[in-house]
């Protein structure tokens, strides 16, 4: 049951009225012949409202005031009795505009003559997250140094430098966004959100609209995918005007899917060059990054996920003198939201190219040369941060058993006959879940009478089996069978605890350590009951198969369910009563980083993988076929190793498809010419190649059972690995994404891409 699914009768629908231009003027909105639909109660426009939202910077609209600013925006919305009449409303506005110069690229966004997007950038309000300049495109800058970058390119012997791009793309989730939102009689705001940040909604509403917390209620069923692309707060505000438009009562909208693509939030573009340093014998001494980061019209969490590419720069090896600069910009582009990977398949492209490049110019195996190069305890990340056994994943192990799987010493460029070549690539990832320093989470875990456990987290499961792990980790504490936990899957922030955000792979970290501690608070007060029952100290009891023992003598026992109600002696007399346990964890020991060096602590720990990726292309078209992908993520500990295969499966088919054929085509203009799934292609089931999936296991201290994050890393160098096979196969560099059979034979051919 989606949030798509809920039909009401007295509930109102919304469609919306999207702008045809990229950058433009609006002159003049006439709504008089949209208003004359049967069935329309209300039409909205910008002048609504003048709130400006954004997580990072407030410099949003809810529907365009004055100008829009990327094709797709929203001008007006329609509501009605049904969403055949709101639909037709919708299209019966008539917006005039006047057509304004447009900033295409993240490279066109800095040119001097550019066209300024938010001439008050320094008049909105600003979270102190972001560092936007005033008077220019740049929505936020961000700066890492670390070591002495002048003696490291002293040090050097040779240097190679790459410059990579590709423009923003879609989420493509399977559930649309959607939301309904209610002003009930009672003063309650109630929403229904396909969000994966339901508490995170609450909170911004809140500030947004000037409303008490407690009034307002957000709640999310089962969502059909995100990906990031719903950690955006978007249609949430849109239909709590339209609900207070129309005296409160219920307005549901839910986005076609070309509505969808062009509208909502997108996957953010990036333009960067990565120049290293090394020693003959392969050793990195020196690496300068620059980012220009396609943020799009608004800034909304565009500023942090670049924050996020430059916190993990270096990529999973030591490099002693690093800089890194930067920029996050304003484009006639969607605005970008978070994507499954947080920044690091972005930072991971473009460093993995630039080592390929290095490879090359050093004449040296691309393998060796990560390898002499991964990061190992004792060196520091690019914030400075020292690891650890615990903190970094082992990227020497997966590297060497990569090199057995891949058969990488075999062979790396294969002729099969007069005009198919067989090629390999490999790619090193590691990430950081960069996140607030003060993300927290709950669980409350309450006893049923046969003895069963109802678990309560604020995680929203979007596919990922999270709230299944959760489940496990609480039936191994509890020392029972995990079907006799019962999760509750939905989320209200009336009454479930609060979980930080479902993104970021913290689901199993933040809640798991949540449970974990609910768990043991349940377990005393289970003790406390026994031991006067028993006549026995709590320190002598063991909790086992739901079941209390006393450790010296088993035969001395008594059943969960006779307790966990409360205990009825034979005389009539009564202790306890129901056993709930609740848990909270708050992640520790991390700080804000410094603005002018990067210095800090992101996050708890650095995972990391090695992967590898053979394909088999047509010198003739340059057409090719995915033939097997390969992936060894260091997982601290599998705790389900079904859904961690799949997870990590899943991912790399994602990130193999973003790499071959995802993207927006934008004319001139700034128009979207695919937004629709017809012609924003994504991976078919019988394209995708054989995947082979291992895990090494090297415990983080500080998770649930040394369990690391998994649920985006299996993505994050699948770009760079196909990249670097179908450059060996076409024999040139490839830097562009996606890479279309028609990439591949411009980049033959010597044709130049448009930001060159």
């Amino acid at each position: 049951m989606y949030t798509a699914d809920k039909v009401e009768a007295r509930m109102l629908h919304a469609r919306l009225a999207l702008s045809p231009y990229a950058h433009a003027r609006i002159l003049s909105v006439d709504t008089s012949e949209a208003k004359q639909v049967q069935g329309v109660k209300t039409i909205l426009t910008g002048d609504v409202s003048d709130v400006l939202i954004g997580e990072e910077i407030r410099d949003r609209p809810i529907i365009a005031r004055e100008k829009v600013r990327y094709y797709g925006e929203v001008v007006a919305v329609a509501v009605a009795d049904t969403e055949a009449a709101a639909k037709r409303a919708a299209e019966l506005i008539r917006v005039e505009y006047e057509p304004l110069p447009v900033v295409n690229s993240p490279v066109d966004a800095l040119r001097q003559d550019a066209p300024i997007l938010h001439d008050k950038l320094g008049e909105y309000e600003n979270e102190g997250r972001a560092v936007p300049v005033p008077g220019t495109n740049i929505a936020s800058v961000n700066r890492l140094r670390k070591g002495d970058i002048d003696k490291g390119w002293k040090e050097s012997e040779m240097i190679a430098e790459n410059t990579v791009w590709f423009m923003p793309s879609d989420h493509a989730a399977m559930e649309t966004r959607s939301a309904t939102a209610e002003i009930r009689p009672d003063g309650y705001v109630v929403i229904d959100t396909s969000s994966q940040v339901p508490f995170t909604v609450k909170k911004y509403m809140a500030n947004y609209f000037g409303i008490g917390s407690g009034w307002i209620v957000v709640q999310t069923p089962l969502v059909g995918g995100a990906f990031g692309g719903k950690s955006a707060i978007f249609l949430e505000p849109i239909v709590y005007l339209a609900s207070k438009a129309v005296g409160g009562r219920k307005v549901k909208i839910v986005l076609t899917r070309e509505e969808d693509m062009a509208s909502a939030p997108v996957r953010i573009g990036l333009h960067a060059t990565v120049k290293l340093g090394s020693t003959l014998d392969g050793y990195i001494k020196a690496a300068h990054i620059t980012y220009r980061f396609d943020g799009g019209a608004y800034n909304d969490k565009s500023s942090d996920v670049a924050k996020a590419a430059v916190i993990d720069c270096s990529g999973p090896y030591g490099i002693p003198n690093l800089a890194c600069d930067c920029f996050t910009l304003y484009t006639n582009h969607g605005f970008a939201a978070a994507f499954r990977g947080y920044g690091h398949s972005e930072l991971t492209f473009a460093m993995e190219r630039a080592i390929d490049a290095l490879a090359d110019k050093l004449g040296m195996d691309p393998w060796e040369l990560r390898f002499r190069n991964a990061a190992v305890p004792g060196d520091t990340a690019p914030t400075r941060d020292l690891l650890t056994p615990s903190n970094l994943g082992d990227i020497k192990t997966c590297l060497n058993r990569l090199k057995i799987l891949s058969e990488w010493e075999g062979w790396q460029v294969r002729q099969i006959d007069a005009y198919r070549i067989r090629a390999k690539g490999i790619s090193c990832f590691w990430k950081n879940s960069s996140m607030d320093t003060d993300a927290s989470s709950g669980a409350i875990i309450l006893f049923n009478p046969d003895g069963s456990i109802n678990l309560e987290t604020g995680v929203v499961e979007i596919g990922t089996g999270t709230k299944t792990v959760l489940a496990q980790i609480l039936a191994e504490r509890m020392r029972m069978s995990p079907e006799r936990i019962h999760v509750k899957l939905t989320v209200d922030t009336r009454t479930t605890p609060e979980h930080w955000k479902t993104v970021a792979s913290r689901g199993t970290l933040l809640a798991g350590r949540a449970v974990l501690k609910a768990a043991d608070d349940a377990i005393r007060q289970l003790l406390d009951i026994a031991a006067c029952v028993l006549r026995a100290d709590p320190e002598d009891l063991v909790l086992e198969n739901e079941k209390v023992f006393v450790r010296a003598d088993p035969s001395v026992n008594i059943e969960v369910r006779e307790i966990c109600y409360g205990y009825v002696y034979p005389n009539g007399n009564a202790i306890g009563g129901q056993i709930i346990g609740r848990g909270h964890y708050i992640q520790r020991r991390m700080n804000p980083l410094n603005p002018v060096t990067g210095e800090g602590t992101p996050g708890p720990e650095w995972n990391v993988g090695a992967q590898a990726v053979e394909i088999e292309m047509d010198t003739r078209d340059c057409s090719y076929r995915l033939m097997k992908a390969i992936s060894v993520n260091d997982a601290g500990k599998v705790l389900n190793p079904e859904g961690a295969r799949g997870q990590v499966m899943g991912a790399m088919a994602m990130g193999l498809s973003f790499a071959n054929r995802e993207g927006f085509d934008y004319n001139e203009q700034g128009m979207v010419l695919n937004p629709t799934l017809r012609d924003f292609s994504v991976l078919r089931y019988d394209e995708n190649p054989s995947y082979i999936v291992e895990f090494i296991e090297t415990p983080c201290l500080d998770a649930p059972y040394g369990a690391r994050a998994l649920g985006e890393h299996g993505m994050i160098g699948m770009p760079a690995a196909l990249a670097d096979a179908l450059s060996r196969a076409a024999g040139v560099r490839l830097n562009q994404l996606p890479l279309y059979p028609e990439t591949v034979w411009r980049a033959r051919m010597g044709y130049s891409h448009v930001f060159l």
